[in-house]
């Protein structure tokens, strides 16, 4: 019987000291979230502690969000916490959504600090963005290409041009909406095509403001998670004469082209050239061969009577007067010369 009592005893003062100390050790938080309006139990802050979630960030935030006069509890906190999000960050934007008059509830500011999760931004910015625009570079520095966008009106002259774009987050489709890239991307097409239609780069310079009308005109912050509140052409310079570039090596490209046709027509001209020749050659020889059966004509018209002495001497007096008139016109011709 006294060892039962001596065991009570020892197991009531290890309970007593368990609960001691388990007191200790969070009558720290349990007193400042009392004194602050955000009173959290012994027994939530030891659940927090076993479920490895750090109890003093949570009554950091919520005390954070009493005093701005925002109701979270702490298993909204615990909960995004255990999500992987940023709890501090959220309660910080609420705040500032609040101040600001903007309307952003709890869930919603968890789920946009939840998407921004393994980026560069965070739900704080995306909320500071709202109620300060920000000024996006189009085309980003990063992007290279000298800072600007060329492009080319129907004249043929290129304008290279940069914009700067105000825009402020849109909250409400934050999530699931394109980033800064698209809106870059989109502005920049916008201007191609703006000058691309312009009959003359002059007209672009008189009125640059024709460009932001027509990207504003497109809508082109729809679907992104931005609104675009102005369109602004930062510098806009004169570019080369593309148009007459492009003429003059098509000219040269058709120059080359000719050429190569002259050739080939050249090559053909000397090939009938070459084969009149040999033609010609060809039938000279027939001539001689020709020439050749005269002798042996006269051979068989000697022995079958049908020429005589006579007829052979006028022959040949025949040949010698015609040898002697062609060589007396070519002496002529030659002293002319």
């Amino acid at each position: 019987m006294f060892t039962i009592e001596l065991f009570s005893i020892g197991a009531g003062i290890v309970i007593a000291l368990i609960i001691f100390l388990i007191i200790a050790k969070f009558f720290n938080l349990w007193l400042r979230a009392r004194i602050s309006n955000a009173p959290v139990s012994i027994v939530n802050l030891l659940a927090m502690y076993l479920r490895g979630v750090p109890n003093a960030l949570i009554v950091d935030t919520r005390i954070t969000a009493a005093k701005a006069g925002i109701p979270i509890n702490t298993d909204q906190l615990e909960a995004h916490y255990l999500a992987g999000g940023e709890v501090s960050h959220v309660v910080l934007s609420l705040i500032a959504a609040d101040k600001a008059g903007i309307p952003l509830d709890f869930n919603r500011a968890c789920a946009i600090d939840l998407a921004c999760k393994g980026t560069s931004k965070t739900v704080l910015e995306a909320v500071r963005t709202s109620i300060n625009p920000k000024v996006i570079d189009c085309p980003h520095p990063d992007m290279g290409r000298g800072g600007k966008i060329d492009a080319v009106a129907k004249d043929g002259i290129s304008l290279r041009v940069r914009a700067r774009v105000t825009v402020r987050t849109n909250l409400d489709r934050f999530i699931g909406g394109a980033t800064e890239e698209t809106v870059v991307a989109r502005v920049g097409e916008g201007i191609v095509t703006c000058i691309g239609s312009s009959a003359s780069y002059k007209d672009v310079l008189e009125n640059p403001d024709s460009i932001s009308k027509l990207v504003l005109h497109k809508g082109v912050d729809a679907g992104t998670a931005f609104e675009i509140l102005s369109i602004d052409i930062a510098d806009i310079d004169v570019g080369e004469n593309v148009g007459a570039k492009l003429q003059a090596e098509q000219a040269e490209t058709d120059k080359k082209i000719a050429q190569a046709n002259a050739e080939v027509r050249r090559a053909a001209a000397v090939a009938v050239e070459q084969e009149m020749a040999a033609r010609t050659q060809e039938m000279r020889a027939r001539v001689v061969e020709s020439e050749a059966q005269i002798p042996l004509a006269m051979a068989e018209a000697f022995r079958s009577g049908n020429l005589g002495i006579m007829d052979f001497a006028r022959y040949k007096n025949i040949t010698a007067d015609t040898d002697m008139r062609s060589k007396i016109a070519g002496a002529g011709n030659a002293n002319q010369g």
